[in-house]
């Protein structure tokens, strides 16, 4: 059976760029006919998909996507501007921080209050108090106004409240990320218990790991238009090659800064081109996580230069040197350059994770005494998680588990 069903939604705000500061200013703006002050913006336009019962789906893409308007609409906080939306059950919702909160209320006032727009009686929520306030671990603090409250407690006790209120239909949006790593896990706990219960779960995540792993189900939207819809895995592979091909574009319209400040060298072999190439030789600077990469270094070499060395640097974005590997340490010996050639480095798998990374390259002389050309940190490589589910730390480091117990092993 359907539990929500987007049939062509759109749904339309009107920015103002101009507001009125005084009571005659706004008579006056009644009477002109310059409406250049307001300007249209569609959050949603034409939008349609369906999810069934039970099913837990994720909502995907960029900042100002669209992704939060659609919770608002399903959650009826709002109304679309033109289709049809139907939610089959009862619906808890956590969309902004604080929402539903009364700043002045403590926030064991907030539970009654928030359960009561929720639709539970006061015995109900009576029946849950004590495990809504032992979730949100806030029992030294429930007797207090809520306007006292962290961005964390704010978060601790609207999630309790939204998932102990006996939702069919539950509503999660990006505010999970305030919380902290303990609680996250948490909360991730719960709505897996939920999911497993047969509760509809609307998940809005920027984290494409968590869609993957919660959601058997994905939305992409892009500018408030469906990008994609349909199992987890495809959209959200989709989505990531959709942002790596984007992120690609950006950087190779980007203008070097203080390029003068970032390279030095005596001149004797200058390296005047840098590519990232990828399985297929294609020019990109956005990959994923385990994909080949080759970096490759054109040089000109304006006189015979014997033993040179090429290097290069992976460096973290916040200079952090990750590895310097050169064709001297190597054992990659170059008698001599002379006029032009290039030289490449591979690498089968990337092991980084992902983040953004600077590139350095250098060619010098073979005691490392002199740099003939040093480009520092002057190339950007993006790094995609792609099908990895790692995300601590900087690298993969290949390796498996092994597991034995009365005897019997498994790997």
């Amino acid at each position: 059976m359907t539990a929500i069903q987007f049939d062509s939604v759109s749904k339309k705000f009107i920015l103002h760029r101009e507001r009125a500061r005084s009571f005659q200013e706004l008579a006056l703006s009644l009477f002109q006919r310059n409406h250049s002050s307001r300007e249209e913006f569609w959050a949603l336009r034409d939008v349609s998909f369906t999810v069934k019962q039970g099913e837990t789906v994720g909502i995907i893409g960029p900042n100002g996507a669209g992704k939060s308007t659609a919770l608002k609409l399903i959650s009826r906080i709002i109304e679309p501007t033109s289709g049809r939306i139907e939610v089959s059950g009862r619906v808890g919702a956590l969309l902004e921080l604080g929402a539903g909160f009364h700043p002045d209320l403590t926030g064991l006032e907030n539970i009654y209050l928030n359960g009561s727009i929720l639709g539970l009686s006061r015995a109900e929520i009576r029946r849950k108090l004590d495990e809504i306030i032992s979730f949100a671990e806030l029992e030294r603090f429930i007797d207090v106004p809520v306007k006292h409250y962290s961005s964390g407690m704010y978060v601790r006790l609207g999630f309790s409240v939204a998932v102990h209120t006996d939702p069919e239909v539950l509503l999660v949006d990006e505010v999970l990320a305030v919380g902290d790593q303990s609680f996250q896990a948490k909360c991730l706990d719960k709505i897996v218990d939920l999911r497993r219960r047969g509760v509809t779960i609307l998940l809005v995540s920027h984290s494409v790991e968590t869609v993957r792993n919660l959601c058997s189900e994905a939305v992409w939207l892009d500018h408030g238009l469906l990008r994609g819809w349909g199992p987890a895995d495809r959209v959200t592979r989709d989505y990531v090659r959709h942002i790596a091909y984007t992120d690609s574009a950006k950087l190779e319209r980007q203008s070097p800064t203080a390029v003068d400040e970032r390279r030095w060298g005596s001149g004797e072999v200058e390296i005047v081109d840098v590519q990232l190439l990828d399985a297929r030789g294609r020019e990109r600077n956005v990959f994923a996580t385990g994909e080949k990469v080759t970096i490759k270094m054109r040089y000109h070499a304006h006189q015979r230069v014997d033993h040179p060395v090429f290097g290069i640097g992976i460096h973290r974005n916040d200079g952090l040197l990750i590895s310097g590997p050169n064709t001297q340490t190597a054992d990659f010996p170059i008698d001599h350059v002379e006029g032009d050639g290039e030289v490449c480095y591979e690498i089968e798998h990337l092991p980084l994770l992902g983040g953004t990374y600077q590139i350095s390259v250098a060619v010098c002389e073979r005691y490392f005494l002199r740099p003939y050309d040093h480009h520092d940190r002057l190339y950007t490589l993006r790094v995609q998680p792609g099908a990895v589910k790692e995300t601590l730390g900087l690298v993969l480091i290949p390796a498996w588990w092994q597991h034995a117990s009365d005897g019997a092993s498994h790997e």
